[in-house]
């Protein structure tokens, strides 16, 4: 579309504690009416851009965030992606980096900014940080150099940071820093300046027309290393017909036991045709397969080496790529190379 002299920004509400404010006389937390954001939150007013909103016809708590909504969202975004110049979704702190992370991948060939953003605290409370993480998300949303929106990503915001969506992960539940970017330095920082870091900016080679990806295959699972794990545990997971692919949470960088037992189910496993990606348990730093003898076996057997990607990462993009019918013979190559930034 011909870019517009002013912004036009989309807000979509799915829900969360962002969307609450309370009663003062009841106390009691109520839905926000984002029809009237503008008499609501008056700051609004000093941002360059047009505000269109809207919601989910049952706005829902992030927990019960499920494929149907990603879809939701990923169809929202493609149905406006010409009348609008960026996007901010709203949505409970919990799944909101499992969501960024799908987005990212649901939306092909992205060249607008969709930021996800929330709270720890509803927008009516004295000490929120829901006005804040509001304004500023759309403000990104809206920044533009040479007539382009200057974001062109699946992003996340939270408390003074703007994260690549599909390199975060929630590390607290009372922290207003609710969420970090362990493995990929924050793109902007909110201060007394509004900082953009252009050159962590994902900016593809590739380029071309949006396209909306919603075949998301979710018959996928987790399966977290612990010492002492029962064999029957891992073998229920791995023999599992219906499961095509599996996040393996290894132990430092990509480490596992060496007992024979767990090495044979995996080993059998992979030759069944299920999709293996090896993902450390630690917050930051990355899978080495091969460095310490320990993981040299899941290195032959072979896993899919998922380098410094996030857990939440890992599962979007594994529904991702299944949900394509990316071949069998090309899926460990395809994962590891990195397609929306998601890993380095």
């Amino acid at each position: 579309m011909a870019v517009l002299d002013t912004p036009r920004i989309l807000l979509i509400y799915t829900g969360g504690t962002i969307g609450m404010e309370r009663d003062y006389t009841s106390g009691a937390l109520r839905a926000f009416d984002f029809n009237n954001l503008l008499q609501q939150i008056p700051e609004l007013r000093q941002v360059d851009c047009a505000i269109h909103s809207v919601a989910f016809a049952q706005p829902i708590d992030s927990s019960n965030m499920d494929l149907p909504h990603w879809k939701q969202l990923a169809r929202l975004i493609g149905e406006h992606y010409d009348n609008f110049d960026g996007f901010v979704v709203l949505h409970g702190s919990d799944t909101m980096s499992y969501t960024a992370s799908a987005l990212s991948f649901m939306l092909e060939n992205l060249a607008k900014p969709v930021i996800l953003t929330g709270s720890q605290l509803p927008i009516g409370d004295l000490r929120t940080d829901a006005k804040e993480n509001l304004i500023t998300s759309i403000q990104l949303a809206a920044l533009r150099e040479n007539g382009l929106p200057l974001v062109r990503e699946v992003c996340l915001y939270f408390e003074y940071k703007l994260y690549r969506g599909n390199r975060t992960t929630k590390v607290n539940t009372e922290h207003f820093e609710a969420f970090e970017s362990p493995n990929y330095p924050a793109l902007a920082v909110s201060g007394v300046h509004l900082k953009v870091r252009r050159e962590l900016l994902w900016n593809p080679a590739r380029k071309g027309v949006l396209k909306v990806h919603t075949s998301m295959d979710n018959r996928i699972g987790v399966l977290k290393l612990f010492p002492g794990m029962h064999p029957d545990w891992a073998a229920t997971l791995l023999r599992n017909p219906g499961i095509k692919g599996m996040v393996l949470e290894t132990f430092g960088a990509g480490n596992a036991p060496t007992a024979s037992w767990l090495l044979e189910e995996l080993r059998a496993a992979v030759g069944r045709g299920m999709h293996i990606v090896n993902v450390t348990q630690c917050i930051g730093g990355s899978v080495l397969m091969g460095q310490y003898e320990t993981s040299s076996s899941l290195k032959d057997i072979p896993l899919i080496d998922g380098r410094d990607i996030t857990s939440e990462a890992a599962l979007a993009k594994l529904m991702y790529l299944l949900g394509a019918g990316v071949a069998q013979g090309s899926f460990k190559t395809i994962f590891e190379t990195s397609l929306r930034g998601e890993m380095s």
